[in-house]
């Protein structure tokens, strides 16, 4: 690639007003973009030029404020010819141009093809940008794609790529005229210090070709479509892709780009890239409406699928987002967190054909008015924060707050809400210090949060039946005005209508216990304090909670769940169980969404009006008024929640028990939902509006109730029904009564819930709901004095910032714990790097947001204090301490199955349980050949050849008889007699060849004076040389019949030869012609369900395929003969097992583990097993082995100081082989033909050799893909490529690529080995 040196040259020219086209550009339309309305381009505005060619690139442009892109910043941007920007200088084109997303690299791909500027085709021009008229343009533009989360983005800098008439890469044959077709496209990423947008434009007729040719595409006739979208760029872990979206997947989608759009306007597409708060990936806007003149929808009630939209007649495929912690997943285009967690995924596209009504949405009539857009609706994402910064703080502009007050016919979707969070006001949770021990009031529970080291800690059940907090927990429901008894010190608190099997939990006031031994039950942010009958656990300054779970003030709460239930909807049974519940809490202002997927359709749409699902989240963390407390600084994490609703006029009653089951380590709060009875049916389309309310919350001790009516609206175009529900609801959860309190939680509280939203999505299949409350005294309907921000969530404080009150409406802002920043801007604190921690020895230090946990190391393991981390001492093993009752070592060996379990087997040879095995007599079996004789010994035998045979005893053939003497021969045998049996230096000798006939080069002694023979021994006139020349005879016998010796460095394939390799849960079986691959004939040799196959390797001897199996952590073995199965070798001391090579000579195996770090020996049996090295390596992974010279090679991808070394295969003379030039040495293989070494290296995208000293080192192909391993056969190599998914040739010699193999099903291909009909002569060996 070259640089463009003046690409550093930053201009910023701001051009004349353009308002009248900023207004025409802005007007309603539905007609596809002019060209003209791209925004302004060429030299004369300051655009810099990129060079003509095929495959160019800018030099590196310095951006005035760094671009937010995922979860990083970049300031500088490089410009590609091939329709693609990048943070990073790009590779050569081949590398990326014809592959899909994900590319390798970060790339903002408006249109990715093989694009060609040479010859005058097109000119790409490119800018950073401040002048007005171009920020408010692109201001304009993303406010219409995000017109709430952006509602008051104003761009400071803004930078602009156009491609402009540009032609596709073309190979023109003689007499042929080029291609015709050009493109004009543009992107523009427009920043301020919190956010970056991206903005595609595709006017009218400016796509003409949609995709472009692979230059190597075999002579195949393909046209790859051009991709559109984002990609992170690669990560190290082999499992795992980096994060990218895709907009495109096919030609059509391509075309129909400049006629649909995401922000109302053809043609132009907006993206949110980036911003304070990282994005686990891309999101598309979801405000537009104009889809095409054939197509405008003027609202979107439901999940759209923009891919499903691109592709005309609306194909099975998915608008395709990635995340990181999958292997692969496909997320909804606003929701790319949703399955983030590693549940599965949610298809949200829909089928659409022109004309055709989605489900759940409202399609305009084809003369429909479209002219002027609306906000649509559209829904909530419970588990995603909107990272937009608050616009409080910026300058230029002012904040203003969204009106709610039309929910009932409009909703807001949670893409669209506005992302400012109230924190919880402090309610004098501050003041909690060493001073006031007599003044605590703190209610505690049994659920114990995990140390800071990330250690689990003892749950729930395993707290003593004692309860010496004086914890009271009622499992039922309780009358709102229920008080419980005491009596004596022994408390004991009935429920109304217990039934027979109900557990009533006591407390014993005579059993005191203490914070020294009960500590570790509170929360890592509180501390424990002592009375007089026991202890409690109180949440620190800053957190907030009930001591045994703490949160910190300020920050967003997950939470995640199941849901079951049995209903009768109408007259229709409907069960469903265990689906998923997630939702998400914006502490700081008393939003919350709840999203419940997977619930069958007619049970989700009648539970629309239950918005008391969703509600608990919002009574739990309500935004807090003077006085109040909301519902987890009572009950903590733990509590049941169970309510009764009676629907009007139908009386139909429904159950639900809603459990607290406490924090994990990340602070997700985890919830099960338990739905039974009967709901009134409510018909596909009809949509649920229920008005702002408020209810009463009743407060005793360890109960809290509420009974209240609520009614709602069921409207499907002019039909609006109204109806209504009673319900009555009982919170039970444990709380410590031994601190005297210092205030008392009001009798009564009043929640009042001013937005409401319930959705149910029938193409995504999810239920979602959205309050926002806030908890404070009972009140009247008006109070005229004025409001704090902090109190009803109007603040600008940030996301993750608590809001404390001052006089009046005054009031500042102060980041949550975990977080550092002015209050109204707050970023992560990254405790590990700061070593603001408490992770002991032995232990590692994980960064979380807000906050970190500790991992014990390898080996380790957290101790009875769940802080300290210990070594983990292996249980004892019957096999190795002699305690079994296994046969002697010589009849038997025994086999570990695990803790003292154990079996014993028979060695071959010998026959018996395992315990007692006797000799077989293999002799009485005839295994030897007839005229062989066989001797029986100790568990084997062996077979000789009788007298006048010869042969392995197996095979025996009759010794040869002796021919008759030749001429040459006999003359030879004349003449040494004659010259007494040794021949002087100047005397001659007849030279005979093995079959005694004449060499046709005879010479006189050891002297120089030579000549050629005929057959017959006669000299042949005119060849008798001169000194120091030899003569160049021909021979003139006819060559023997038998095949000649192959030169040791060529050796032909074999008949039978084949590739295995390795693809998640199975085994490939590719069979060679030659070095031709017999694509037709592949097959699936093994299916291994649940595993993830890596390594793999052949051992020729007993035919025995070896392979490690990274997800069940063994090491496997299956025979290839028919109807043999997996055997697992090795099962124990495993986390990662990946490079495995076989020694057949030796019976031995070496692997890596990249979790453990260690490369280990075995026998093949499992047995002898030993650690050859676990020090000074980071990520082992091929191993290869040398069984000749007897050295062991492996790699070790370590990003810092990747490496191949070698050692003796008994693990001593350990050295760095190669550390210079290489990258991501994946594949690694030894050819024993060539003496070589080669590695396959997915960093440098070069696959190179050298002998095994390390010298003469050479590279065979330098524009590999994503090679991960490699296997050297005849005159080819063979490896698997991430990037393509297949096998790839590539010959020794000129290092072309010669063929590649695409499974059916594509997915990651790991491991590869070659398979020999036969094992290579023994002879050869030498053993060290």
């Amino acid at each position: 690639m070259r640089g463009d040196p003046a690409a550093d040259r930053r201009v910023l020219l701001p051009p004349p007003p353009l308002l009248l086209l900023l207004l025409l550009l802005l007007l309603p339309r539905v007609a596809a973009l002019h060209p003209n309305e791209l925004f302004l381009h060429g030299e004369t505005w300051g655009d810099q030029l990129l060079r003509e060619g095929d495959d160019e690139s800018s030099a590196a442009v310095r951006l005035s404020i760094p671009l937010r892109f995922y979860g990083s910043q970049f300031t500088d941007l490089y410009v590609g010819t091939n329709g693609i920007i990048s943070t990073k200088d790009f590779p050569r084109e081949t590398q990326y141009v014809d592959d899909d997303l994900p590319t390798d690299f970060p790339a903002i791909v408006p249109f990715l093809a093989d694009i060609d500027t040479s010859q005058g085709k097109g000119r790409i021009l490119y800018r950073e940008d401040i002048s007005p008229a171009v920020l408010d343009l692109a201001a304009r533009y993303v406010r219409a794609g995000f017109p709430h989360s952006a509602a008051h983005f104003a761009p400071t800098h803004a930078f602009l790529v156009t491609w402009e008439q540009v032609g596709a890469y073309e190979e023109v044959s003689r007499g042929e005229s080029p291609a015709a077709e050009r493109n004009t496209f543009q992107a523009v990423l427009a920043s301020d210090k919190s956010d970056s947008f991206a903005i595609f434009l595709y006017p009218s007729n400016g796509l003409q070709f949609f995709g472009t040719r692979p230059k190597q595409s075999y002579n195949v006739q393909l046209e790859l479509p051009a991709r559109v979208g984002f990609s992170r760029g690669e990560t190290d872990d082999l499992k795992r892709k980096g994060a990218y979206f895709r907009l495109t997947t096919n030609e059509q989608s391509v075309k129909n780009l400049y006629q649909l759009s995401n922000v109302g306007i053809p043609g132009v597409w907006a993206f949110h890239i980036g911003s304070t708060f990282p994005l686990e990936n891309v999101r598309p806007a979801i405000a537009g409406k104009h889809l095409s003149r054939d197509h405008a929808l003027t609202s979107l009630d439901y999940s759209f699928s923009y891919t499903a939209a691109l592709e005309s007649d609306y194909t099975e495929d998915n608008l395709d987002y990635y995340d990181e912690n999958e292997e692969k997943a496909e997320y909804p285009p606003s929701e790319p967190e949703e399955t983030g967690n590693g549940h599965g995924s949610i298809d949200v596209s829909f089928h659409m054909n022109a004309g055709s009504r989605p489900s759940g949405g409202d399609l305009s009539p084809p003369d429909s008015d479209v002219g002027t857009p609306h906000p649509t609706p559209r829904y909530f994402n419970p588990e995603t924060q909107s990272s937009t910064q608050n616009h409080q703080t910026k300058e230029e502009v002012p904040h203003g707050k969204t009106d709610f007050s039309s929910l009932s016919s409009q909703v807001q979707p949670s893409e669209h809400i506005e992302t400012r969070r109230p924190v919880l006001p402090e309610l004098g949770r501050d003041s909690l210090d060493s001073s006031q021990e007599g003044q605590l009031t703190y209610h505690g529970n049994a659920h114990i949060q995990p140390y800071p080291d990330g250690g689990a800690v003892t749950s729930e059940m395993d707290v003593p039946p004692a309860h010496p907090e004086g914890e009271a927990v009622h499992s039922h429901r309780l009358s709102p005005d229920h008080t419980p008894p005491q009596s004596g010190q022994r408390f004991v608190f009935g429920v109304e209508d217990i039934s027979p099997n109900s557990e009533v939990f006591t407390y014993n006031g005579a059993s005191k216990e203490t914070c020294e031994q009960n500590h570790r039950q509170c929360s890592q942010h509180a501390f424990c304090r002592d009375y007089n009958t026991g202890f409690c656990c109180h949440c620190q300054s800053r957190f907030y909670g009930n001591g045994k779970h703490c949160l910190p003030e300020g920050a967003p709460v997950r939470v995640n769940g199941k849901v079951s239930g049995h209903l009768v909807v109408g007259q229709t049974p409907v069960h469903f169980a265990n689906v998923d519940l997630h939702a998400y809490i914006v502490g700081n202002d008393g939003r919350a969404y709840t999203a419940v997927s997977h619930i069958p359709q007619p049970a989700a749409q009648a539970l629309l009006p239950v918005m008391p699902i969703g509600g608990l989240f919002g009574w739990l963390f309500a935004l807090e008024k003077p006085g109040s407390e909301n519902g987890f600084s009572i009950t903590g994490a733990t509590f049941t929640h169970d309510m009764d609703i009676t629907f009007q006029p139908g009386n139909e009653k429904l159950h639900i028990t809603q459990t607290g089951e406490g924090l994990d380590p990340e602070n997700y709060l985890s919830i099960k939902t338990d739905i039974q009875g009967q709901v009134p049916y409510i018909p596909a389309n009809f949509t649920a509006h229920i008005a702002p309310y408020r209810e009463f919350y009743h407060y005793s001790d360890s109960v809290v109730t509420s009974t209240s009516s609520r009614s709602y609206s069921l409207i499907f175009g002019a039909i609006n029904q109204t109806q209504s529900y009673n319900i009555h609801q009982n919170i039970t959860y444990q709380t410590c009564r031994h601190a005297p309190r210092q205030h008392i939680i009001p009798n009564t509280q009043q929640l009042s819930v001013d937005r409401v939203f319930a959705l149910y999505s029938d193409e995504e299949g999810v239920l979602r709901f959205a309050v926002t409350n806030q908890i404070g005294l009972a009140e009247g309907d008006s109070d005229p004095t004025p409001v704090n921000p902090c109190y009803d969530g109007s603040h600008t404080c940030d996301t993750t910032a608590k809001c404390h009150p001052g006089p009046n409406v005054a009031y500042t802002c102060e980041c949550a714990p975990g977080y550092q920043g002015d209050g109204r801007t707050c970023v992560d604190v990254n405790e590990c790097a700061t070593g603001f921690h408490r992770c002991g020895p032995n232990s590692v230090c994980v960064n979380l947001e807000g906050s970190y946990k500790c991992e014990c190391r390898s080996g380790y393991m957290f101790a009875e204090d769940q802080h300290t981390c210990i070594l983990i001492v292996p249980p004892p093993n019957p096999c190795e301490d002699g305690t079994h009752t296994c046969a002697p070592d010589g009849l038997a060996r025994c086999i570990h199955q695990g803790g003292s379990a154990y079996t014993c087997a028979c060695l071959p040879g010998y026959a018996g349980t395992g315990h007692q095995c006797s000799d077989i007599d293999e002799c009485l079996d005839n295994r030897c050949h007839p005229a062989a004789t066989c001797y029986n010994t100790p568990g084997s035998f062996s077979c000789r050849c009788q007298p006048g045979y010869h042969g392995d005893g197996f095979q025996c053939v009759p010794e040869p008889t002796e021919r008759p003497r030749t001429v040459c021969e006999r003359w030879r045998e004349s003449l040494l007699e004659h010259y007494g049996g040794t021949a002087r230096d100047d005397q001659y000798v007849p030279q005979c060849d093995d079959l005694g006939q004449f060499i046709p080069l005879q010479c006189h002694g050891k002297s120089d004076f030579c000549w050629c023979v005929d057959k017959d021994g006669r000299e042949v006139e005119g060849t008798r040389s001169q000194p120091g020349i030899t003569p160049a005879c021909i021979p003139t016998v006819a060559p023997p019949t038998v095949r000649p010796t192959p030169r040791p460095d060529v050796t032909p394939p074999s008949v039978g030869t084949f590739l295995l390799y390795a693809q998640g849960q199975q085994i490939g079986y590719l069979p060679l012609n030659g070095s031709r691959l017999q694509k037709d004939a592949a097959k699936t040799l093994l299916s291994l369900h649940g595993s993830i196959v890596v390594g793999i390797d052949y051992d020729c001897r007993e035919r025995i395929v070896y392979w490690t199996d990274v997800a069940g952590r063994t090491i496997n073995r299956a025979s290839l003969e028919p109807g043999a199965e997996p055997e697992t070798i090795i099962n124990t001391g495993l986390i990662s097992p990946e490079g495995l090579a076989i020694d057949h000579y030796r019976r031995t195996m070496y692997w890596t583990d990249s979790g453990l770090d260690k490369i280990e020996s075995a026998k093949l049996d499992g047995s002898e097993r030993r650690v050859l090295f676990h020090t000074d390596l980071v990520n082992p992974r091929a191993i290869t082995v040398d069984p000749i010279r007897g050295n062991l090679y492996w790699t070790d991808w370590n990003r810092e100081a990747p490496k191949i070394e070698v050692s003796t295969l008994n693990g001593e003379n350990r050295r760095i082989l190669v550390n210079k030039d290489i990258g991501l040495p994946n594949g690694l293989t030894f050819d024993p033909f060539s003496k070589l070494l080669c590695w396959a290296d997915a960093g440098t995208k070069k696959l190179e050799c050298t002998l095994p000293d390390g010298t003469g080192r050479r590279v065979i192909q330098n524009n590999l893909n994503y090679p991960f391993s490699i296997i050297s056969y005849a005159d080819h190599f063979y490896h698997t490529d991430w990037r393509r998914d297949g096998i790839i040739s590539v010959n020794k010699e000129s290092g072309q690529f010669t063929d590649e193999y695409l499974p059916e099903q594509r997915s990651h291909l790991y491991g590869i080995t070659a398979v020999y009909p036969y094992c290579p002569a023994e002879c050869h060996l030498e053993l060290k």
